[in-house]
């Protein structure tokens, strides 16, 4: 009987670090259970370089040590995600000031000047016959954000 000699090539499965770049799945949720985001409203898994400030800090810090194929489910506090809500960023200003063809309502987006000529965006807070509050915080700002992934490739 003659002795066989197998050779076995092993592929060691580095953990995730700083600098792979990766695709996620992944599902985001409020306290209150509410999606607010998820991959699947955007066909395809999530791609980022860890590390390279593409993502929030703390979602950046979540996947490193994973592996592929590993699922998690973590919290991120408000702080490192989109920062505490900032009150200097609302400000209440006379309706006569927007100038607008269509109907306005509370909640909703507009891209309001800046002093120095930039374009940002801010949300309708409130709204009275007199004024508009403009709020130009993250509209996740002062929230803890939860997410559930799974490492699809890296």
């Amino acid at each position: 009987m003659s002795e066989s000699l197998f050779c076995i090539n092993r592929v060691d499965i580095l953990p995730i670090q700083d600098g792979d770049t990766i695709k996620i799945d992944y599902t985001g949720t409020l306290d209150d259970g509410s999606v607010f985001d998820s991959s699947e409203n955007h066909d395809e898994p999530l791609e980022f370089t860890v590390g390279a400030g593409q993502v929030i800090p703390g979602f950046d810090e979540a996947v490193k040590g994973m592996e592929v194929g590993g699922e998690k489910t973590f919290r991120i506090e408000a702080a490192e995600a989109y920062g505490e809500a900032d009150p200097a960023l609302t400000q209440t200003v006379p309706r006569s000031m927007l100038q607008s063809e269509s109907e306005i309502c509370a909640g909703m987006m507009i891209m309001v000047g800046t002093a120095d000529g930039q374009q940002m965006p801010a949300r309708i807070s409130e709204l009275t016959d007199e004024t508009i509050t403009l709020d130009m915080n993250h509209p996740l700002a002062g929230k803890a954000l939860t997410f559930s992934i799974k490492v699809v490739e890296a």
